[in-house]
């Protein structure tokens, strides 16, 4: 993949490997050669199935694979020119909660049940802002406010707050500090539809009122198409199509990614029933040769059997890891 001008780069992810081993299950090949690339004030959209790998590509950015099991096999982390996967834990400690932070995917886990939300948003802003304790707490009752919670509430615990109130104290925590990158890792998914909404909007005035970059995980495409700067679609650990909204959107090429698009209901479409993609994501222990979507592909060839495509430009900005989409449409 071409890289833009340093200057606009804020994170660049090239060639990224991770494996988990372990006796019971072998080797799992989680990511297998990732590229993506985040520029400043931009938001990039990462779409998949579950076990695609978007989750790993997150904890690789913020070098939290366990290890062991985990181990990141090769690749760069480049934010801000420097490479977070050779770094120490010292810089790292520092990198994460200031300079790029997490939304977790389950806001019920992510805090601490003991601690008053007040004290866990406080405590980022402590370790990471060098204001005294006095200061820390202030600022995080401002935070509160800001993300639609009294500052009265400081003193409760996470029980005492609803499903989506509880999303809105971990995106408080994460963007306590206006970090330069937000990583949001399905953010939400446990939320109702209406909830849902206003947590978006919510992300997104707070992002624009900060600068933030942002890398939206997701699975959910109208989550996408309302967010996002720029797309990339991963199956089985790779990047398969790559692009502006507009080309995964309006000239998708790669047949996992139409797929996708036919799975889902249309206001448009009289059709009563859905066209799902056939099969299952592949076992990452045992990935088969060649493309990675071959098996489940309608329009497979004997060279996707045996080939794994590579990544091309087809059009400026768009990518696709498909011999058929080369230059012409699927």
């Amino acid at each position: 993949m071409e890289r833009r001008e340093k200057n606009e780069v804020l994170l660049g992810v090239h060639d990224l490997e991770v494996q988990y081993s372990s006796k019971e299950i072998g080797t799992c090949h989680a990511i297998n050669g990732v590229d993506l690339e985040i520029c400043k004030g931009e938001t990039f959209g990462l779409v998949g199935e579950t076990g695609a790998g978007k989750t790993t590509i997150a904890m690789s950015i913020l070098n939290l694979i366990p290890n062991p099991p985990g181990k990141i096999k090769k690749g760069e982390i480049i934010f801000k020119g420097e490479d977070l996967l050779k770094v120490g834990r010292s810089r790292m400690r520092k990198v994460r909660g200031k300079e790029i932070s997490m939304i977790f995917q389950d806001p019920m886990t992510a805090l601490n049940p003991i601690d008053k939300v007040g004290d866990q948003i406080a405590e980022v802003i402590y370790l990471h802002q060098g204001v005294s304790k006095k200061d820390s707490c202030r600022l995080a009752g401002e935070m509160m406010e800001r993300v639609g919670i009294p500052m009265e509430r400081y003193h409760d615990y996470p029980h005492q707050f609803s499903g989506g109130m509880k999303q809105r104290i971990v995106i408080a925590m994460a963007l306590a500090c206006s970090p330069e990158l937000l990583i949001a890792d399905e953010p939400t998914t446990a939320l109702d539809v209406t909830i849902q909404a206003q947590v978006l909007d919510m992300m997104n005035d707070l992002k624009h009122s900060t600068g933030s970059s942002m890398l939206l995980i997701t699975h959910d495409l109208g989550v996408v198409a309302a967010m996002c700067d720029k797309v990339g679609v991963i199956y089985a650990g790779q990047i398969q199509e790559y692009g502006t909204v507009e080309h995964i959107f309006e000239e998708t090429l790669h047949p996992y990614t139409a797929g996708l698009f036919h799975s889902l209901p249309s206001a448009n479409d009289s059709s009563t029933r859905l066209k799902p993609i056939k099969g299952q994501m592949p076992d990452p222990t045992d990935l088969p040769p060649g493309c990675k979507f071959h098996p489940r592909c309608e329009r497979c060839s004997g060279r996707c059997k045996e080939e794994t495509p590579p990544l091309v430009q087809v059009s400026a900005g768009h990518y696709v890891r498909c011999f058929l989409a080369k230059g012409q449409e699927v």
